[in-house]
């Protein structure tokens, strides 16, 4: 397990316990940014089929946003039935 430095507080610093079976990461192609959740995703295969020219789940990264559209992407990410993939808008610069 990991210690980061944020979550339980004690008097001299705050930690917490990262769990690999539960991360999120995020990956943006400029205007959309992807979360994933780890712990929420149960494999269904729904962004994989709905937009494979982004979702490669046997690749690191497996997910490269640059490779469709913005519009693409939310439309597959609202198909995502375990709610592991969202998204927010980028702002503009």
């Amino acid at each position: 397990m990991k210690i980061g430095l944020n979550l339980f507080k004690t008097n001299y610093l705050k930690f917490s316990i990262m769990n690999p079976n539960n991360l999120t990461k995020e990956y943006t192609n400029g205007e959309v940014t992807i979360v994933w959740q780890s712990g929420k995703c149960i494999h269904s295969a729904n962004c994989v089929k709905n937009n494979p020219d982004v979702f490669h789940p046997k690749e690191k990264p497996w997910i490269l946003p640059e490779a469709s559209t913005t519009d693409k992407i939310i439309e597959t990410i609202h198909k995502c039935p375990s709610g592991a993939l969202s998204f927010y808008m980028n702002k503009k610069n």
